[in-house]
């Protein structure tokens, strides 16, 4: 029996979908420490004060975080450490470029665009240098801010004409409805490409086509909520749905899980129009929404496996196939 449980485990195991925050408490230990270490860097840049200090602390705390990765990231393999560090590294990268380029004199779209864009550059060369997977959804989530920049329209005045502010760009309109469109698009492919490398989930080109189909599906289910936004609601909801349904059955066919919950928010948003309409929700409207969501989600990752399995046998074969993750073949 107990060799029966260890096969079957061991089944289950190969066809999950790996993924590994940290280690151990001893890795929180240390990101803690890690974190005030570098807030207080941080404090220090708020003390101080003055633009000529915005550009040089934050590099300075870059180049700090690029010397301890040599350690706690190739030395130890130490992952939520890690991931502190090139979340620091990134982010001076882009404080001391944004100040920089807002001194020069720049327009306000270039100066958005290129600060992203040069974040992305550098996080892709820590990626290169020390392979850390959660470095390119740092990469990826610094591209989609430059693809809103491309995308997005400013007055001369340098305010935003069609959004309020960045913090409203989850509302987009037709362009930023295209910018999460071409990025969605771009970071899925990026993802199976790393994918197909690892069909087995076994090592870290895997854990970082995890993070890209993160950003793919949120993106991508964006743009389509961008569609009901701009249609008034009710009109588009069953298309949207279908698109939804077609975005499970990818998830599928994949094998990844994390493609189909990076979308949750906007599936609840979309279940909420359709139950609501324009009247407003009640309590019981939104009993029905949590109700209706929580089952989905319960039902799918409860039968993930023999549901892929039931997919991956009704489709024909098609390029790519046999280079997906394997299916059981038992019933």
């Amino acid at each position: 029996m107990g060799r029966r449980r260890a096969e079957d485990q061991a089944a289950r195991t190969r066809e999950d979908e790996p993924f590994e925050f940290f280690k151990g408490f001893a890795e929180i230990f240390v990101a803690i420490g890690l974190a005030i270490l570098l807030g207080g860097i941080a404090l220090l840049l708020g003390v101080i004060g003055g633009v000529g200090i915005l550009i040089v602390i934050p590099a300075i705390m870059a180049a700090i975080s690029w010397w301890m990765a040599r350690f706690f990231t190739l030395r130890w393999r130490m992952n939520l450490p890690s991931m502190v560090l090139v979340g620091a590294y990134a982010g001076g990268v882009y404080v001391s470029s944004l100040t920089f380029l807002g001194q020069a004199g720049l327009g306000l779209k270039a100066v958005a665009f290129l600060s992203a864009a040069i974040a992305a550059g550098a996080t892709a060369l820590w990626f290169r240098r020390f392979k850390l997977p959660f470095a390119m959804f740092i990469v990826g989530s610094f591209a989609l801010m430059a693809t809103y920049a491309l995308f997005t329209r400013y007055n001369p005045g340098g305010t935003f004409d069609d959004i309020d502010g960045w913090a409203r760009s989850f509302v987009p309109r037709a362009n930023l409805t295209m910018a999460s469109l071409v990025f969605g698009v771009a970071a899925f492919a990026g993802a199976m490409s790393f994918d197909l490398k690892d069909p087995h989930r076994t090592g870290r080109h895997s854990a970082t086509a995890f993070w890209l189909h993160l950003l793919a599906a949120g993106a991508l289910v964006n743009a389509v909520a961008g569609n009901i936004w701009r249609g008034g609601g009710g009109a588009n909801i069953l298309p949207t749905v279908l698109v939804l349904a077609v975005f499970a059955l990818i998830a599928l066919v994949i094998d990844r899980r994390s493609f189909l919950t990076a979308g949750i928010v906007y599936i609840a948003a979309i279940i909420y129009w359709a139950v609501a309409g324009d009247g407003g929700a009640s309590a019981r409207d939104w009993a029905l929404i949590l109700i209706l969501l929580g089952l989905f989600f319960t039902v799918l990752g409860t039968w993930w496996i023999p549901l892929r399995r039931r997919v991956m046998r009704a489709l024909p074969d098609f390029p790519g196939k046999t280079r997906l993750p394997p299916y059981s073949e038992r019933t």
